[in-house]
């Protein structure tokens, strides 16, 4: 137990805790604005783009998460398509703490957007056409008929989003690096005490993760449990 203890309480594993927290914060907050919005615009089947959109945001669930680290890192690294403006603007990406945010959301965004979308398409869309027809404006719309009406779906989505981003590791590993000390999350870390041979501190770590993957869990159950 003390050897437990002292693990928990090793300055290692308190920056890696505190450094998850704050990323999954970023990222839910991040998950919330942005997801949502993506939800309601892929939900309607006249916006621009819309089947490409559609699979550019799914591609994270498929596509192994190195390789989307890896496209992330042709985008955002120095001489990148969108890194180089950066760059100018004095903003560095690659290797920072911004690209764990960025890894996180962008793990964590198709199952955020997925279920809302569905929830939008499926049992929002006649109150939708409904609230339009009688002249209140699209933001008017979206804020007090879809929102209300799919607040179940946002709630799940945003967990399913947070879970993923918590434990995301291959992404990171791209974009943000394993930088003890700077970028190294609670799942890098399970990596970095297994490849160092100390079983006690991986396991400290897993169990951290296990207790928050319960809790998100639980949360789940019970919003399935009052959509019934």
């Amino acid at each position: 137990m003390n050897l437990f203890l002292n693990e928990l309480t090793n300055d290692q594993i308190i920056f890696s805790i505190f450094l998850t927290a704050k990323v999954c914060f970023w990222a839910f907050l991040m998950h919330g604005f942005f997801g949502i919005l993506i939800a309601w615009y892929l939900s309607s089947e006249k916006a621009p783009f819309r089947g490409f959109f559609d699979i550019f945001i799914s591609f994270p669930l498929i596509f192994p998460p190195i390789a989307t680290g890896f496209i992330l890192l042709l985008i955002l690294g120095r001489f990148g398509l969108l890194g180089k403006y950066l760059q100018d603007m004095g903003i560095e990406m690659i290797f920072t703490q911004k690209a764990l945010v960025v890894a996180a959301f962008t793990a964590g965004l198709p199952l955020v957007v997925k279920p809302v979308q569905s929830a939008i398409s499926s049992s929002a869309k006649s109150l939708i056409e409904a609230s339009l027809t009688l002249g209140k404006s699209r933001l008017t719309t979206f804020l007090f008929v879809v929102v209300p009406n799919v607040k179940k779906s946002i709630f799940a989505g945003l967990a399913l989003g947070l879970g993923r981003s918590l434990g995301e590791v291959g992404i990171t590993l791209m974009i943000g690096g394993n930088i003890i000390g700077k970028t190294n999350t609670l799942s890098l870390e399970v990596y970095n005490a297994v490849f160092e041979g100390n079983y006690l501190r991986a396991g400290v770590l897993c169990v951290i993760l296990l207790g928050v993957s319960v809790i998100l869990f639980t949360l789940l159950r019970k919003l399935e449990t009052r959509s019934v």
